[in-house]
């Protein structure tokens, strides 16, 4: 994960997560680490970020590798019991998420009552995997506390610079921050409507579940004139039909780049970004 998110996660957990223990005195934090794993040179892992904490940590992945204690064998099922967690992160995940919906719904279920999860996900920054389906904003987060009734504790995006009422995206470089982070804090509420949300969650995880991803829709080929839109490998053409690439796109981006990451539905990778 690129550093501006490890910081975002870093502010939820000193935020929202007293290090003497869980205020019932039960005496560790269950933690659910949702896209856990690491991969290539990565370092950062919200692991270390719960060093002083007491925990009892559970990193879960798609894929199997460093920092991953179980595999998801199901893309949208969480191996874990429902109203067990005190906190699940998810961090640099949910863009790669195809149906972050129904994920969701299962961090709901695994919460208990009171519990807290902390989401950090992109606002901004480049396509960084074969399949990096969205970008977040606060609305984004108010959109997934209605649907899995969850109360939103904290919703905020790290914007560009502005000018005005417009975002100055020509003044985005490395003080500016090429990547921007949402971060959403959701809580569980007491009373959660338990029966409701069970028929809701169920349905709704059981057909992603049964479509698994994007892999079973291909990429129509871009129509004339658009054939870098949006493609994190654009589609070869012939040398003589090229056209040449402007020097403000072919620029090198900031080091501060993700890892390349995937999620349910997509085999090769893991969740976290």
């Amino acid at each position: 994960m690129h550093r501006s998110a490890y910081e975002q996660m870093e502010l939820c957990i000193k935020e929202y997560l007293p290090v003497e223990g869980p205020a019932s005195g039960r005496g560790a934090y269950r933690v659910v680490d949702l896209g856990s794993r690491i991969s290539g040179k990565q370092t950062r892992t919200h692991r270390a970020l719960l060093a002083r904490h007491p925990i009892d940590y559970f990193g879960v992945d798609v894929q199997d590798g460093p920092n991953v204690d179980a595999v998801m064998t199901k893309p949208y099922r969480i191996p874990a019991r429902s109203n067990s967690a005190d906190v699940v992160l998810s961090g640099q995940a949910f863009e790669h998420i195809p149906f972050f919906w129904a994920s969701m719904l299962e961090i709901a279920r695994i919460l208990k009552p009171g519990g807290h999860a902390f989401i950090t996900a992109p606002s901004r920054g480049h396509v960084h995997d074969a399949q990096d389906c969205w970008r977040y904003y606060p609305d984004g987060f108010r959109a997934l506390a209605a649907h899995s009734r969850l109360e939103l504790v904290e919703a905020y995006t790290d914007f560009p610079p502005q000018k005005g009422i417009w975002h100055d995206y020509r003044a985005i470089d490395r003080k500016a921050a090429y990547w921007g982070d949402s971060v959403g804090v959701f809580r569980k509420p007491r009373r959660y409507p338990r029966l409701t949300m069970f028929v809701v969650r169920e349905s709704a995880v059981w057909w992603a579940n049964r479509v698994g991803g994007v892999d079973g829709v291909p990429l129509p080929r871009p129509v004339d004139g658009r054939d870098r839109c949006g493609r994190p490998t654009p589609v070869p053409e012939p040398a003589s039909e090229s056209a040449p690439v402007p020097a403000s796109e072919s620029a090198s981006a900031p080091d501060s780049v993700p890892a390349p990451a995937s999620a349910p539905g997509t085999a090769p990778e893991s969740m976290a970004g």
